[in-house]
């Protein structure tokens, strides 16, 4: 099976980086399974951000997500990735990640030129 890479954008392979050992390491399970076309175990789509735009949703005593975009043949591109401590996602978290989704895709327009 072929694996597309991972594409970082923004800080959010550093936050990733900066979560705990046990949820990087899901988090890492997980981004794999997406590269080789699987779904991950815990997810949800998230229209909101934009069309194709799913969360990886890691359940600790705090709750960690990871949005990512994976419905490009070339990569799978991670968007934002951030500790959530309520029920509802802050509006920072889907503004900035909205943010990245339209900046992906104006960059992927202009490529195509």
């Amino acid at each position: 099976m072929n694996e597309k890479p991972v594409v970082w954008l923004g800080d959010s392979r550093e936050t990733i980086t900066a979560f705990p050992e046990n949820v990087r390491q899901v988090a890492g399970f997980q981004l794999w399974r997406v590269q080789r076309g699987l779904e991950p175990n815990d997810w949800k789509p998230m229209p909101s951000v934009g069309l194709g735009v799913q969360e990886i949703r890691i359940h600790t005593d705090v709750e960690h997500r990871v949005l990512y975009v994976a419905k490009f043949t070339e990569a799978v591109y991670v968007l934002h990735a951030f500790e959530k401590r309520t029920r509802r996602t802050a509006p920072k978290d889907l503004d900035l990640a909205k943010q990245r989704f339209r900046s992906l895709i104006n960059q992927r327009a202009r490529a195509k030129g």
